[in-house]
């Protein structure tokens, strides 16, 4: 019981962190056609960016802030500067995006060298918690909390908000939102400041329960692609359930089934784009 507790501990605050980083992935590719294979270095740079800011400053808080407005921040410049230019074009995307993820990698190996680093929680954070017989860490079990805090802000952002309407509306039907007199262009700009703030502070978040590598982007990019595949592009519940999915069949399959991990994780998402492709909560 005891290592069943811990492995789903382990799993639903790896879970809340995938949440973190997917929300804003199938939101910026359901709305706006962007496969950004860049997202997954927004995670590792905001991670690095925070680990600089808690050197400087000491306070945890203020990098976490600090790794998700400088991501909003990127995200906006890219999405003005550079997506615009290619709209449309889902090959010149994707090459764009895969060559702005091996510059991040290089930037950080030049910025902050290749040796892994290791950023610590806050002090009260720090160590074991025991309940129910099960003794855990407290910084993954507040990680958790994190997690379904933010899925609650982002449904209501999202379902009870004019701008979660207007990113619905653009999420649907781009062209009749246009049409209708929405300003889709400035709904573009929101949902890439968003989603890569989320990375960015789910990096950040995420940095002391994951070691810091310069390459990680290449392990939490592919996982974030299977949650949107499995849950459906565009969609919140998409992007929950399925970071539960993955959260669970990842944690639960390296611990019983470790040579089998990558099996367990990638036959769903083969099933689920050969049976449905538009995923289990997206629209066809």
């Amino acid at each position: 019981m005891s290592f069943l507790g811990v492995q789903l501990i382990t799993a639903l605050a790896f879970s809340a962190l995938l949440f973190l980083l997917a929300i804003g992935f199938t939101l910026i590719f359901g709305m706006m056609n962007i496969v950004n294979l860049a997202h997954g270095s927004y995670f590792v740079v905001g991670s690095y960016v925070g680990l600089s800011v808690l050197v400087v400053s000491g306070n945890f808080y203020l990098a976490v802030l600090g790794g998700g407005l400088a991501l909003a921040l990127l995200g906006i410049v890219q999405e003005i500067g550079l997506f615009r230019r290619f709209h449309g074009k889902p090959l010149d995307q994707v090459l764009l995006t895969l060559a702005m993820s091996l510059v991040f990698d290089q930037m950080i190996l030049v910025i902050w060298g290749s040796q892994p680093q290791e950023m610590p929680p806050p002090g009260w954070l720090v160590g074991p918690l025991t309940a129910l017989g099960i003794t855990f860490p407290k910084y993954r079990l507040a990680l958790i909390v994190v997690g379904a805090v933010t899925a609650l802000a982002m449904w209501l952002l999202i379902e009870k908000t004019k701008i979660g309407a207007i990113v619905r509306a653009g999420v649907d039907n781009e062209e009749i939102a246009r049409a209708m007199g929405i300003d889709v262009d400035k709904a573009f700009v929101f949902v890439f400041a968003l989603g890569s703030f989320l990375a960015g502070m789910g990096g950040v978040l995420g940095a002391p329960m994951l070691e810091l590598q310069p390459a990680m982007s290449s392990t939490v990019l592919p996982l974030a692609i299977v949650v949107v595949i499995i849950g459906g592009p565009g969609s919140f519940a998409g992007a929950l359930a399925g970071s539960l999915f993955v959260g669970l069949v990842d944690s639960f399959g390296k611990a019983y089934f470790p040579q089998f991990s990558y099996f367990t994780l990638f036959v769903p998402m083969a099933l689920i784009l050969a049976f449905r492709p538009q995923g289990i909560f997206g629209r066809a």
